[in-house]
């Protein structure tokens, strides 16, 4: 809150989502993974074929969140809704896990 506070331009609190690279030697490797990681719940995930024929296949969640907290230094929320923020945050980071 002491950093907030002084903060002279904007301030955004920000939980980036879970993101996991996983290089395969084959598309149907990559598949099978895309597969399990899409039942389980990842659903931004997808598989990338580079120019060389490098098979990429990217774990993602949704578990994002980004508000913005003042705006040209001036707080925008109260101390109390800043700690629910982190409340949420950390209950995404437990679904991450």
């Amino acid at each position: 809150m002491t950093a907030l506070e002084k903060a002279t331009g904007d301030v955004v609190f920000k939980f980036e989502p879970f993101v996991l690279h996983v290089l395969c030697q084959e598309l149907q490797d990559a598949q099978l993974l895309h597969s399990v990681a899409i039942d389980s719940g990842f659903r931004n995930s997808g598989i990338t074929v580079g120019r060389g024929g490098k098979i990429t296949m990217a774990v993602r969640s949704t578990h994002c969140l980004e508000v913005p907290l003042s705006h040209k230094g001036r707080l925008m929320v109260s101390e109390e809704y800043i700690e629910f923020l982190v409340h949420v945050a950390n209950q995404k980071m437990e679904e991450n896990i």
